[in-house]
């Protein structure tokens, strides 16, 4: 008996999943190695940072390409492949002779799994309504959480126990057998084939032009830049914070923040009730809330275990005010989606990218507290002016 459309779809998402969940781990495997990594190439704090900071730049940048690839190649059979080129990044991690090296093989791994997220965010916007997309992205988002915890945990294990390069070689193996799976899957299942029908033939900048061209869409790409900024810049530190500070190992410093994870989880869990009871203006508000109340807890805390509720907050928070993001993202420009979701994952991700650069400055001028003040005050005003956007927004287009 031929296996129902919905069930092809719905095991197509979850591969999907599977791979944001590599995708994800990739982006926050190194946050804590920071104090062994600065260790075993002799440098300072603020120089081990750019192993991360590379890979959000490479990550940022590289959407311009993937984006407008997928319009036209296909965005699930990109996916396969970028998963699976991947592996080259995390092998070239894990044998890196000097620092240097590092962050080069970082940056190709950041350029090649920048596609996975982005265009599996575009290919759910195409194949799915708008009405059911909110719920969709957060199933789909559960592998992404997963991946973030997953990436804290395995990096600091690893660190402690075999050392560093066995995280990144583990990393190499899961994207080789995952990139694998979702290529077969690309092939064999006829829901993944789909192509948007009205794609238009511009090129790169003609479709990033008609993406920008769109003054909604330049709102949230500001706002999801702040928003990687604000929360990314801190949370890179916080494993090293709990390490140096209060004297957890690396593992556990990696185990505490799987609560940002939680706190994600739990959303996602109750996605769809979130949504109904709070709408996206209430999301938007009651995320930037949450996630000043997790970095004040983790500010003026007296022991680690304040980081456990603190993490669990600002990841719900994050999750509320970043899933709302991802869903205007998918409708900023529906006849070029992936490109603008790429673009939206190029903020973020550069966002980021700017967050720990500032934040490493901060860290080695000032300490932790003025940093996570900065994150604390700037996050709630982000999510409320998002509110006030989107109330507005609302009000037009219901008119």
């Amino acid at each position: 008996m031929p296996e129902a459309p919905e069930a092809q779809h719905r095991r197509a998402v979850m591969l999907l999943s599977v791979a944001a969940f590599a995708s994800a781990a990739a982006a926050r495997l190194c946050d804590p190695m920071l104090p062994d990594l600065a260790r075993s190439f002799t440098a300072s704090p603020t120089a081990v940072a750019s192993v991360i900071s590379s890979f959000a730049i490479a990550y940022g940048l590289t959407q311009a390409m993937f984006g407008p690839l997928g319009d036209r190649l296909g965005k699930y059979r990109l996916i396969a492949l970028t998963t699976l080129l991947s592996t080259l990044g995390a092998l070239g991690s894990a044998i890196a002779w000097s620092l240097d090296a590092l962050v080069v093989s970082r940056v190709l791994l950041g350029a090649t799994a920048a596609g996975i997220i982005p265009l599996s965010m575009a290919w759910i916007g195409d194949t799915v309504p708008y009405e059911q997309r909110q719920a969709t992205l957060a199933r789909f988002l559960g592998g992404q959480i997963l991946g973030a915890i997953g990436g804290q945990f395995i990096g600091g294990v690893f660190t402690d126990t075999l050392g560093w390069r066995w995280a990144f070689a583990f990393l190499a193996g899961l994207y080789l057998i995952i990139g694998a799976v979702v290529l077969l899957e690309s092939r064999a299942n006829p829901s993944t084939h789909h192509r948007h029908a009205d794609t238009p033939r511009q090129g790169i900048l003609g479709q990033a032009a008609q993406v920008f061209a769109q003054p909604w869409a330049r709102v949230i790409l500001s706002i999801v830049f702040l928003e990687g900024m604000l929360v990314f810049g801190a949370l890179a530190f916080v494993p090293s914070y709990l390490h140096e500070h209060f004297g957890l190992s690396l593992t556990m410093a990696g185990a505490a923040m799987a609560f940002f994870g939680l706190g994600g989880l739990s959303y996602i869990l109750a996605a769809r009730h979130f949504v109904r009871l709070l709408g996206e203006v209430g999301l938007a508000t009651g995320g930037g809330i949450l996630i000043a109340l997790g970095w004040a807890m983790l500010a003026w805390g007296t022991t680690w275990l304040w980081a456990l509720p603190a993490s669990y907050f600002v990841g719900l928070g994050f999750y509320m005010l970043h899933n709302t993001l991802q869903t205007n993202a998918t409708q900023m420009a529906p006849a070029v989606r992936g490109t603008a979701v790429s673009l939206f994952a190029s903020s973020f991700f550069l966002g980021q990218s700017l967050g720990v650069t500032l934040a490493a400055h901060i860290l080695a001028a000032s300490g932790i507290l003025p940093m996570l003040l900065i994150a604390a005050i700037g996050t709630p005003l982000v999510g409320g002016t998002l509110a006030w956007l989107l109330s507005r927004h609302h009000r037009i287009h219901s008119a």
